[in-house]
């Protein structure tokens, strides 16, 4: 004899509820479809479409704190220290700016100072500054030593060629304590360092460890 079990029917979600999640998702849609048309997107702003910096313009601008005169034959010329006084190892830019600016003009540089050869120069084209193309320069150099340096110009122009000579620029000690002290101090703790492993080698080498097991 079978005896069968009934069990009651689950009542159906009526269409509402059965749709409500498709409901909700299409109404989400719609309503930031609705956001995206009403708020107005960032128009570009006027940096983007800017034309770029000139070189001169997009670094640090150069800052003259000294000037000395030159005479160079026809030719006046204007040379500007970033630093004053000069010391050596200093970094520093140095600017030479001849009277009508540089449109037909062309010239060397040759810097002669203690510690150089006698007779032998540091010489070079005059060249624009990187960072103040309006006159010839140099960027971020330095002089070796400390003593009396002289800078010698010889410039060629529409009025011809002349040669002017600064003299006696004095550069003093460098900043700090001297270059040969600042070594030995950063070479202590390398010194130090291998001097304690010659001592834990020494103490702990494994010949002798295998000389007390009778290896």
């Amino acid at each position: 004899m079978h005896v069968r079990t009934y069990l009651p029917s689950r009542p159906r979600p009526d269409r509402a509820t059965r749709h409500a999640p498709k409901h909700r998702a299409r109404n989400l849609l719609l309503a930031v479809c609705v956001m995206g048309a009403v708020i107005p997107f960032p128009a570009p702003s006027a940096q983007a479409h800017a034309p770029a910096a000139e070189p001169e313009q997009a670094y640090a601008p150069v800052e003259v704190v000294h000037t000395e005169q030159v005479q160079a034959g026809p030719y006046h010329l204007t040379v500007g220290f970033s630093t004053w006084p000069l010391r050596a190892m200093q970094s520093l830019d140095f600017t030479f700016a001849p009277d009508g600016g540089l449109i037909g003009k062309s010239g060397t540089l040759s810097m002669t100072g203690p510690g150089m050869e006698r007779g032998k120069r540091r010489a070079g084209p005059l060249s624009r500054h990187p960072r103040k193309r309006s006159v010839w320069g140099l960027d971020v150099q330095s002089l070796p030593t400390a003593g009396r340096w002289s800078f010698t110009f010889a410039i060629n122009g529409p009025q011809g060629q002349g040669t002017g000579t600064l003299d006696n620029v004095t550069v003093l000690e460098q900043p700090g304590p001297p270059l040969a002290l600042s070594w030995a101090l950063c070479t202590l703790p390398v010194l130090g360092l291998i001097a304690s492993l010659a001592v834990a080698w020494r103490r702990h080498r494994p010949s002798r460890h295998l000389a007390a097991l009778g290896v």
